[in-house]
């Protein structure tokens, strides 16, 4: 058997080894990919949903640390060293700076005495009066964009502007449709509201949870557009 003869049998084998070794590194490589790819998905997917949920905690109003009192939420701790983080990313996204609490206290209302939620389409009565402060202010807020063809003719009230009655309580009207006395338009024809009532250098913002609901005003429906 010549040299030849003798080497036929090692370019057999060869041969015959190259295809499953091709294969082999053809399945390593899909398996690396897939790896690879489960990792992209995995991270994508995490960086999804925790905007998701940032944006959805952050797009209303504080999620945590209210204290309700009736209608009414008070917020003592927004604008302290000890907020938590939800309520500065609340603040940064609205790009507001908050009352501290030498400065005064929030109260926002979403609903109104008898528990349905402020429709922009309905009428609604504020009526009372307001704890201890030096001045204070009522604005109304939508939780959405405005509606342009309801253009802003007031979005408030103060301390200093307010028509009362003689025993010094008041009544803000809170309606779609043209009031007498202290009337303030909604910012569009329908959809959701909030009040927010701000008490600035007030006794009652180191605590908060001593309020007594008489001491706010009280929200009454008392229409709705048909």
């Amino acid at each position: 058997m010549n040299a030849a003869d003798r080497a036929a049998p090692d370019r057999r084998a060869r041969a015959d080894g190259t295809p499953g070794r091709v294969v082999g590194a053809v399945r390593r490589a899909i398996r690396r990919a897939s790896t690879v790819s489960l990792i992209l998905y995995t991270l994508a997917l995490g960086a999804g949903i925790g905007l998701a949920t940032a944006d959805y905690a952050t797009r209303g109003g504080y999620p945590f640390g209210g204290v309700t009192v009736g209608a009414w939420t008070a917020w003592p701790r927004t604008g302290s060293v000890g907020a938590d983080p939800y309520a500065r990313a609340v603040n940064a996204r609205r790009s507001e700076i908050p009352l501290a609490v030498g400065e005064g206290m929030l109260l926002t209302a979403a609903q109104d005495d008898a528990g349905q939620g402020l429709d922009a389409a309905c009428t609604y009565a504020i009526a009372g009066i307001t704890p201890p402060a030096r001045a204070w202010t009522v604005t109304i807020a939508g939780r959405g964009p405005r509606d342009p063809a309801h253009p802003s003719l007031r979005e408030g009230f103060t301390s200093t502007e307010i028509l009362r009655e003689p025993d010094g309580r008041f009544v803000i009207t809170l309606s779609p449709e043209v009031q007498p006395g202290n009337w303030l338009p909604m910012p569009r024809a329908s959809g959701p509201v909030r009040l927010a009532l701000r008490l600035y250098d007030t006794p009652v913002a180191a605590s908060a949870g001593t309020l007594d609901r008489a001491a706010l005003p009280a929200i009454t429906r008392t229409g709705c557009a048909a």
